[in-house]
């Protein structure tokens, strides 16, 4: 009976402490995969954005949905890069998994004046970018939404 008892402790001791190390692991992927896409859209490097979408990415902002890799690279990224710039982010939320990866919080960017003449302005708002492996066990940019407050003169 003793053997039992302390097989099943240490079972349970060796399962919270991988699920420990999996979780900040996760933790840190999510992390490293957000600085990645915040340094390529800073840099204006849409080559490299494109490589880190999933193919079947989606992408929403308000009434926007665009959906699929091109659709997002073009509509999205190709369109608006030149107009926004220096990304920063505000984590509140992050997990992960063996599979899927996440961050949430609060973004703000700098908006480049829309004609010669007019102020620079602010946005800001709410972000979520989930990130999940694919059959080959890379990560990617799965699903991306952005709830944005009406920009300001900065």
């Amino acid at each position: 009976m003793k053997s039992l008892l302390w097989i099943l402790s240490a079972t349970a001791l060796l399962t919270a402490s991988c699920t420990k190390t999996d979780e900040k692991a996760g933790d840190v992927t999510a992390q490293t995969l957000n600085q990645q896409f915040i340094s390529a859209w800073n840099s204006k490097n849409a080559i490299q954005l494109d490589t880190l979408f999933a193919d079947d990415v989606h992408f929403l902002q308000g009434e926007a949905h665009f959906q699929g890799k091109s659709e997002v690279a073009n509509r999205w990224v190709r369109e608006t890069m030149g107009t926004i710039s220096n990304l920063r982010t505000n984590v509140v939320s992050s997990g992960a998994d063996a599979q899927t990866a996440y961050e949430a919080g609060t973004y703000s960017v700098d908006v480049e004046p829309s004609a010669p003449g007019t102020p620079m302005g602010e946005g800001e708002g709410n972000f979520i970018l989930l990130w999940k492996k694919n059959p080959k066990g890379s990560w990617k940019l799965s699903y991306a939404q952005l709830e944005g407050l009406p920009v300001r003169v900065k």
